[in-house]
């Protein structure tokens, strides 16, 4: 008879960051256990509170399936001798399957017999499986593991107890001296140890002992709650989605209520009261007509049992940090950008990279060269901002809130007198802060977000500091996806490489170390963050190496040749085309002296003139497409070759053994995959039109 199954970890609480991804855990390594098993049930769900990671199976079978396997063994010629006889192989080989010699039969692989036989494997009873559900908790991984006491496991927090059923009977094992049993405890303060009768008791149970078990319910209760005080308050709550899956993760029983603060806090910038009440003490703000307004919503781990002193309590601690960030708002009015850019010399960016100072020449002279190089007429202004760039990570607001550098930046630059752009561009150049966020909305941004990403990128990679697996202390990989998708947004026609060998060039004459393979290394680097981003506009790998393995190049143009093969791959009608254009590129291997230019002189057919003179005539249209970044242009005017290269290949020998006509048609081959691979390397697609 099926019976349901109910595991629960009761741990010390989690850290609200670690409680997602454990919970898919304990459900994804459930479901791949069961399949493994081969045991049959009909729906598994998961669960999770600050306290608690759980799962429930829902109509368990009482055996795994059982199974008919067939066993491969030896090949029929080793498995027999010369008489005819079954060797010792055979033997052993049935003799390990619980078989006999009796039991064989063969099967033909490939032109080869090899001998098999079937086994049938009865299926246990799931009871006496369900033990090892303790690899599966022990499996799990959090953000930072530790070991706890004297214990050798290593977990994110201390297990307290351990719930494990199968239908009303305990299953038994033990994990850091915890033993399982049918025993949970309700909410911290509101309940106390309670005693599940059988698994679908859970929820039900839990939720009249003031926890919501089910993590997106809880969620959806605060979210009520939130709806419910903005139509009684009739102000509106900015809900912020990270804040608010944080917040779900910190409660197991949410009672939202509003708190307020002094009027007189609101002259301090927005973002600081913002960054007080969110990033700190896990508040939502509160604004009418777009407006802040004094006060705030906290989420209570509990009912609304004495609620006003809750409130007041938050208030008090709300208003304390309030008052920390007042005194150093006007404090940092009373110095100068100055005063901070001279403290800017004695703190160290990196220690094989100089100080803070030091980065912040160097990105003054690669933002200034960029500007140069795209020809902007804010060069004054890109200047200025990559100067001061780095001022506000001095001031008082700053170093208590570090979530706030730039946007402290912009703010002071305005009170101390700098325009608009150069403020705005000091905020923006942190900017995008996650691989996906925001971009800068301004050219000065913009410039200077690139300038400083690069900086940190090469210098970084120069000296060593190469991100591996999850290893990325500095960001690199978020900062050069970001140089990479500002380049798209704002279509500037500048390479990659290009961007790479100034920066380098900037560390060297800066007197810093580099690394002989330092190019190679940011250029695989930013190729592998090319793809990444190409993938997630489903390009296909093989068109994405077609692309970016030579060079990345102008990066806007990149993505849009991507697309354009993306389409031309499974094109029917380009199936000529691509075949002609990937002969070229096969025979460019042969070509030994790369720099012989093709003689008109030496050909020797009609053919060969043809594809001479084609070449010849397109070339500088081509280069014009390509300027132009037209796509569809330019590979159009490659595929408009194909008839004469068909042509070309069919009636001349290439490799003549008269060595001038040889080494003539080479270079005319080799004239001609330049021009290809300008484009891309059509070598690394594999065309649809083949299949």
């Amino acid at each position: 008879m099926a019976q349901d199954v109910l595991i629960e970890i009761g741990l010390e609480e989690l850290p609200a960051r670690f409680i997602d991804d454990a919970e898919a855990q304990v459900l994804d390594k459930t479901i791949k256990w069961l399949d493994e098993q081969r045991i049959s049930y009909s729906s598994a769900v998961s669960f999770s509170t600050p306290r608690r990671l759980a799962v429930l199976i829902e109509e368990v079978a009482e055996n795994q399936v059982s199974i008919e396997e067939e066993a491969k063994g030896p090949a029929l010629k080793i498995a027999k001798d010369d008489e005819g006889n079954w060797t010792k192989a055979a033997e052993g080989f049935t003799r390990g399957q619980g078989k006999t010699t009796d039991d064989i039969y063969i099967k033909e692989i490939k032109g080869t017999s090899y001998i098999y036989v079937k086994k049938f494997i009865e299926g246990k009873t799931v009871q006496s499986l369900l033990p090892e559900f303790k690899d599966i908790i022990e499996s799990i991984t959090f953000g930072k593991n530790m070991r706890w006491a004297n214990e050798t496991l290593r977990y994110a927090r201390p297990i307290r107890w351990l719930v494990a059923l199968y239908g009303n009977k305990v299953i038994p094992f033990e994990i850091a001296h915890v033993k399982t049993s049918n025993f949970t405890y309700g909410h911290r303060f509101l309940s106390d140890k309670l005693t599940i009768g059988e698994p679908k008791q859970y929820e039900q149970l839990l939720n009249e002992n003031y926890v919501i078990a089910n993590a997106e319910k809880r969620k959806e209760k605060i979210v009520e709650q939130l709806d419910t005080l903005q139509t009684k308050n009739g102000f509106q709550i900015p809900v912020d989605t990270e804040l608010l899956n944080e917040v779900k993760n910190l409660v197991e029983y949410p009672t939202a209520f509003v708190g307020s603060f002094a009027d007189s806090f609101l002259a301090l910038p927005k973002e600081v009261l913002i960054t007080s009440m969110a990033e700190h003490q896990r508040y939502f703000p509160v604004e009418r007509d777009g407006e802040l307004l004094p006060k705030f919503v906290g989420v209570r781990n509990g009912d609304d049992y004495e609620l006003e002193t809750v409130i007041r309590g938050n208030e008090k601690v709300l208003r304390a940090r309030l008052a920390d960030a007042e005194f150093f708002f006007e404090e940092d009015k009373k110095l100068s950008i100055d005063f901070f850019q001279e403290k800017l010399t004695r703190v160290v960016f990196q220690e094989k990279l100089g100080t803070y100072t030091d980065k912040v020449n160097r990105v003054k002279k690669i933002a200034s060269h960029l500007a140069e190089e795209l020809a902007l007429k804010d060069g004054k202004e890109i200047a200025r901002a990559a100067e001061i760039s780095k001022f506000d990570l001095m001031t008082n607001m700053v170093n208590e809130f570090t979530e706030l550098q730039g946007v402290m930046g912009e703010k002071y630059a305005a009170y101390f007198g700098e325009t608009k752009e150069v403020s705005q561009a000091i905020r923006e150049h942190y900017l995008p802060k996650q691989s996906h966020g925001e971009l800068p909305a301004t050219t000065v941004g913009a410039v200077l977000s690139i300038a400083d990403k690069m900086d940190t990128i090469a210098g970084c990679i120069s000296v060593g500091l190469i991100p591996s697996g999850s290893q990325d202390p500095y960001g690199l990989r978020r900062q050069a996806t970001g140089i990479l998708r500002i380049l798209q947004d704002q279509h500037w026609d500048v390479t990659v490489e290009s961007l790479i060998n100034y920066t380098l060039s900037v560390l060297a004459d800066a007197g810093l170390t580099v690394n002989a393979s330092a190019n190679d290394d940011l250029r695989t680097f930013f190729g592998s963050r090319a793809a990444y981003l190409l993938r997630e506009e489903n390009v296909e790998s093989d068109i994405i190496h077609a692309i970016t393995d030579n060079q990345l190049g102008v990066f806007h143009f990149a993505v849009d040749k991507a697309h354009v093969l993306s389409v031309k791959k499974a094109d029917e009608a380009f199936k000529n085309s691509q075949e002609a254009l990937v002969r070229v590129l096969n025979l460019e291997n042969k070509v030994e002296d790369k720099n012989h230019e093709a003689d008109a002189a030496l050909i020797q057919t009609e053919s060969e003139q043809a594809l001479y003179d084609a070449v010849k005539s397109v070339k500088s249209n081509y280069a014009a497409h390509l300027e132009a970044q037209n796509s569809e242009a330019a590979l159009q005017l490659l595929a408009d070759l194909a008839d004469n290269i068909h042509a070309f290949f069919d009636h001349n020998m290439i490799m003549d053994d008269n060595e001038e006509v040889r080494k003539n048609r080479l270079s005319m081959i080799h004239e001609l995959s330049m021009l290809i691979l300008q484009y891309a390397d059509l070598r690394k697609i594999a065309w649809k039109q083949h299949a």
